[in-house]
């Protein structure tokens, strides 16, 4: 059985959909407040749906139960519900999942993550923790740690709008990112499971080529066929925003936008050795794909 908390986010349910077009047991745990449609989504793929929350130790307990493997990509970054936060969530409520599977005699743990950055923050500092946890814990372990996320990053959500041509960018956009699709990291989650050189191992993941911000914007100039519209957000800004802070959230979020200012390109050879996937989305792809779908 494989357990997925997170199960009604992007990643978590991709993870629980390429699980199950595999013919793998899934248990989604979805919250009393997840959204209806969500969840009867995950009914669809045969999941089997059961309640919990990082923040309910008795539910985490209930979850784990008769589990071999857990998924964990639930993280207050993405919602907001009440007593949210880094700390309840990403913290507290990993560790709690951690000792809730270790307890039931769960064999094997895998947590997205991110790679560490040269900044103190909130988020960065749950992280890091869980994963410390995860190494000196009895279950073997594998921490996936994807760098910028192209459906969330190159999405109006962020200011990168393709049906208006309008782009905001962090930095001068010259540094190169590896972004890559959530779908993507999910099949990078399934083959952790099954390969040897997954054991007790760190990956940083990436898509299939480096590419600059400024470089997606044209790749989006000729893909909609019209000028942008950029609009840049300054280093300095950003780091003032991350130095006075107060909100543990924004402050995180600031971080990150200077990660994504400054760049972070990654090689993919050993990983994509280690953890066989056929072939990774490009940004090009993600681009022509949205196109479409406005």
């Amino acid at each position: 059985m494989n357990l997925i908390v997170g199960a009604t986010g992007l990643l978590g349910g991709e993870i629980c959909r390429v699980l199950a077009a595999r013919g793998k047991t899934v248990r989604a745990m979805v919250r009393d407040t997840s959204a209806a449609d969500a969840t009867a989504a995950l009914t669809r793929l045969g999941a089997q749906v059961l309640q919990g929350d990082l923040k309910d130790r008795r539910s985490l307990d209930r979850a784990c139960r008769g589990v071999s493997t857990v998924f964990s990509t639930a993280s207050s970054t993405r919602s907001r519900q009440d007593g949210d936060s880094i700390e309840s969530v990403d913290r507290h409520g990993q560790l709690n999942l951690i000792d809730a599977a270790e307890a039931a005699g769960v064999t094997r743990f895998v947590l997205i993550s991110f790679a560490a950055m040269p900044l103190d923050f909130p988020l960065q500092s749950a992280k890091r923790a869980v994963e410390d946890r995860l190494r000196h814990g009895r279950m073997t372990y594998t921490i996936l740690q994807p760098s910028f996320f192209m459906e969330v990053w190159l999405s109006p959500a962020l200011g990168f709008d393709l049906s208006h041509a309008t782009a905001q960018i962090y930095g001068n956009g010259h540094g190169k990112l590896s972004w890559i699709s959530f779908q993507d990291v999910a099949q990078f989650a399934v083959a952790a499971v099954d390969s040897p050189h997954a054991k007790d191992a760190v990956f940083q993941l990436g898509g299939p080529e480096g590419l600059s911000p400024l470089e997606v914007v044209r790749l989006a100039e000729r893909t909609v066929g019209k000028p942008f519209a950029v609009q840049h957000v300054a280093e300095e800004a950003l780091r003032a925003q991350h130095a006075g802070a107060a909100d543990p959230l924004e402050k995180s979020f600031a971080a990150l936008m200077l990660m994504y200012a400054r760049g972070d390109a990654i090689d993919m050879t050993e990983t994509r050795r280690a953890l066989p996937v056929a072939r990774l989305k490009s940004v090009q792809e993600y681009l022509q794909a949205s196109t479409q779908a406005t």
